[in-house]
């Protein structure tokens, strides 16, 4: 057989089998990270990213993705169909194989794929195993092929049930509610926004996603189509449509070096943050790498030739700094490595060495391209950067103020600060609270052996728009540091964050369930994302929830979260009641404020994830930024989530 028909060849030789699959169900965390949201919906992108490889080897360029009304999910794709002839090793169909064997799929063949994406090769069985009912149906050589399966285990041998001129793979699924307790409801959002990534990082591939729960009233279903010809120039504008660009087009490029495909594109902006967005076969390394390490080094490098060549940092007093180079920067680096391997507390920082010097060549020659023939946006960057180095050096001096008082024994602790009696942070939560008065009571109704307050004074500065030594400056944020305990910076990395004495593994945002405590929620949220990030993706970051309604009735009483639960409640005490509407903390004593919201027993803490991180950077951009409409289109469409007092 010839090179380029063994290439293509694709049939149940292919596929290899590595392990069984006996305790996935049992220890599932293993396999998708957990069993609660962003476990669940990653069964859906286990099984689109097989028909992304399929598309990424060239035999597929549209994937269907539809949540049915009974919350199942069904994807379809036009590739070449999994193998479906008996597989040797096996004795069994090569679907079943692929469906009920971990570690079992063509992507171990480097013949059928030359990368892949998704978790290492769990794939689809992984999906199968954790979902009370799958479906698989495939299309190949003329005939429609079928297997059902409950709980991972086929209900019998794959069938032929019809012809077809089709080619592709259907695979529909509904997830086992015993395994994924917390939900197995589907939020279309938090799929969309996979899907949307996922075509910019594959250009020229369509993906649609129906949701047949959103049926309108006419009878219509409505189907969002995600399609992108340009890739990731395309993503940069999407995640920058809310800053102002200073340069006239987004800079990027598409190639391989040392036969490693590199696809990179940049754009500078008026804000003082450094948004950098790495992938590996389609998986977000939030925690970097190899890739993000060549890209910082070709940026740096380059640009630092280029100025000192220009004779722009000739009266400069101090030197560039690495850092500076990437103030105002959006950056997307995307590359396919046919073995990827994966470092780091999530397993998400690319470690291959040899992709260091791909992306740093690449991004070079890209700079130095661009940088001779745009020589005013050029200049432009330059100046960009030496206003970073300045507004650096006087975050420096702020730094150090805030390190001097973090470091400190607990009498440097801010006056404010109400801390707890324990000494292990792993117990130890604090609460970040709107207001004195608030605080006050907080501090009256808290369980002070395990819980601290900190009263936060008013809305805290808006960081999206701020220099970072203002931002240093500001009293209600220095004392966050120091209460927190974390130290920030060093002359290598004065961005980086260093958690070892943090004080609280809890740290709670406790605003008032109003407009204004919603807009404090979000500065402080803002202020995380762009500042202390590890905290968030350590999951340290809460939100209380406080009761919107208190019911009673007599001797009777009932809190309610919500407008619906407050009318089920009125409706079983029968008879009139009385309702009173908390506007605020300060309308509850210490010991509603216990009861309610700050009591382990009782209270509704909602964990802040990262599920999307390029998202994120979008959706905070334009919350906090100066682009009005964007923000009341957000609003808008969101309002039916927002409790809005008039």
């Amino acid at each position: 057989m010839s090179e380029e028909a063994k290439k293509n060849s694709y049939s149940a030789d292919s596929i290899q089998a590595l392990e069984g699959m006996e305790h996935v169900r049992m220890r599932p965390s293993m396999y998708i990270g957990d069993t609660g949201v962003r476990g669940l919906h990653h069964l859906v992108y286990e099984v689109v990213d097989n028909s992304i490889d399929e598309a990424m080897a060239g035999h597929c360029d549209t994937i269907k993705i539809t949540i049915q009304k009974d919350g199942s999910v069904r994807t379809e794709d036009n590739g070449r169909g999994i193998p479906v002839d008996l597989h040797k090793k096996e004795g069994v169909s090569a679907l079943e194989v692929v469906m009920t064997k971990i570690g079992a799929g063509g992507k171990f063949d480097k013949d059928s794929y030359k990368v892949s994406g998704g978790l290492h090769g769990v794939g689809v069985s992984c999906v199968n195993a954790l979902s009370e009912h799958l479906t698989a149906t495939v299309y190949r050589d003329g005939v429609i092929w079928e297997q059902e399966y409950e709980f991972g285990k086929p209900l019998y041998p794959v069938k032929s049930v019809g012809e077809t001129d089709l080619a592709g793979t259907v695979i529909t699924f509904k997830p086992d509610p015993g395994i994924f307790e917390q939900t197995v409801d589907f939020n279309y959002d938090t799929l969309a926004s996979r899907m949307r990534e996922l075509s910019f990082l594959n250009k020229g591939i369509t993906l649609y996603l129906t949701d047949e729960r959103r049926e309108a009233e006419d009878g219509t279903i409505p189907t969002e189509t995600f399609h992108s010809d340009e890739g990731l120039k395309e993503f940069i504008r999407y995640l920058d449509g809310n800053r102002e660009s200073i340069i006239k087009d987004v800079i990027s490029m598409e190639g391989e070096k040392n036969d490693i495909p590199v696809e990179v594109a940049m754009v500078y902006n008026t804000s003082f943050n450094e948004n950098l967005h790495s992938y590996v076969n389609n998986i977000n390394t939030h925690e970097g790498g190899t890739h993000l390490a060549g890209f910082r080094r070709g940026l740096t490098t380059t640009l630092k030739k280029y100025a000192d060549a220009s004779g722009m940092l000739d009266k400069l007093k101090f030197e560039i700094a690495g850092d500076d180079f990437r103030e105002g920067l959006t950056a997307i680096i995307s590359v396919k490595v046919a073995e990827p391997q994966f470092e780091g507390q999530t397993k998400t920082k690319l470690g291959n060495r040899e992709v260091t010097a791909a992306v740093s060549q690449a991004v070079s020659e890209m700079l130095e391209n661009y940088l001779e023939e745009n020589p005013g946006d050029a200049k432009i960057i330059v100046e960009k950067v030496i206003l970073a180095a300045q507004a650096r050096h006087a975050a420096k001096k702020a730094r150090e103020m805030v390190q001097r008082k973090t470091v400190m024994s607990i009498g440097g602790l801010p006056g404010k600060l109400s801390d707890c009696s324990e000494q292990d942070p792993a117990k130890c939560e604090v609460y970040l609270v709107e207001g004195d008065s608030a605080g006050g009571t907080a501090k009256q109704g808290r369980d002070r052996n395990f819980q601290a307050i900190l009263p936060l004074r008013g809305k805290i500065l808006n960081v999206e728009k701020a220099m970072r030594h203002r931002v240093f400056d500001n009293e209600e944020i220095k004392n966050i540091y120091t209460a927190l305990g974390v130290t920030i910076g060093t002359e290598e990395d004065s961005k980086a964050l260093n958690l070892s004495k943090l004080r609280y593994h809890k740290v709670v945002i406790m605003c008032d369930a109003d407009v204004d405590g919603s807009h404090i929620e979000t500065l402080i949220l803002t202020f995380f994302y762009r500042y202390m990030k590890e905290l968030l993706e350590n999951g340290h970051i809460y939100i209380a929830t406080p009761p919107l309604y208190l019911v009673k009735k007599g001797q009777k009483k009932q809190y309610a979260w919500s407008e619906k639960e407050r009318d089920a409640i009125a409706e079983s005490f029968n008879g009139s009641v009385q309702i009173q509407r908390y506007k605020g903390l300060g309308e509850m004593n210490a010991e509603q404020l216990w009861d309610t919201t700050m009591n382990p027993e009782f209270r509704m803490l909602r964990k802040v994830n990262i599920d999307n991180s390029s998202e994120a950077d979008r959706i905070f951009s334009m919350l906090m930024g100066d682009e009005v409409p964007p923000r009341r289109e957000f609003i808008e469409k969101n309002a039916v989530y927002a409790n809005i007092d008039v």
